[in-house]
């Protein structure tokens, strides 16, 4: 009895030591959680969601429209924290010319020389960082897959709220070049003269989620 009473308060220090760090560990996870929400994540409105692309010659340019097939949005706290589109690249319109014109130049767009629809129907992003500057302002990082090529790419966007949905804007500048877009490029082809195509090319992407 008095071995086992003098063994008791010689642990006694120990277990209060240890109890004081469970406590304290347990106030800190429940901070953490207190100030951490779960990831919501929203379905793009592939209907009221596009993208505006704009290509540009040394003798004019040409510009369309292309739709999204499907694609999320990722909030924490009602912030941007990733996400992903997919592009339906068979929806390729364009919008300068009309008729025999506009369809010749699409189907030129989706053949081999530049986008292989019929190989690779759909082109993908992928968010890897979303940092917020101003409010609704984001620096975007994230892998661009475009045939059979991904490159990690950035730009700025925005993200506000409107008639209950939340509607993210980003202006694109991509360069063919880096997903083997060759045609008539002057990266690949000597002499092409007024016949060059500039690699770089630019989307305006809009993106709508249901809140």
């Amino acid at each position: 009895m008095e071995f086992s009473t003098f063994k008791n308060v010689q642990n006694f220090p120990i277990m209060k030591n240890t109890f004081s760090f469970v406590a304290l560990i347990s106030v800190l996870a429940i901070s953490v959680l207190a100030f951490t929400g779960a990831i919501e994540s929203l379905k793009v409105d592939t209907k009221s969601s596009y993208i505006d692309w704009k290509g540009y010659k040394v003798t004019g340019k040409h510009y369309g429209k292309v739709m999204l097939k499907n694609g999320d949005l990722k909030f924490e706290n009602g912030k941007l924290v990733g996400g992903s589109f997919e592009i339906d690249m068979s929806t390729i319109i364009c919008e300068d010319l009309q008729g025999a014109t506009a369809d010749k130049l699409v189907g030129h767009l989706k053949s081999d020389d530049f986008f292989g629809v019929a190989k690779y129907p759909t082109a993908k992003f992928v968010i890897t960082r979303a940092s917020e500057g101003n409010a609704g302002e984001y620096r975007i990082r994230g892998d661009l897959t475009i045939k059979s090529t991904t490159k990690s790419i950035s730009f700025n966007t925005t993200v506000n709220e409107k008639d209950g949905k939340r509607i993210a804007k980003a202006d694109i500048k991509i360069d063919r070049s880096d997903f083997d877009v060759r045609y008539g490029s002057g990266s690949f082809f000597d002499n092409l003269g007024d016949k060059t195509i500039y690699d770089e090319f630019d989307l305006s992407v809009n993106l709508v989620v249901a809140k």
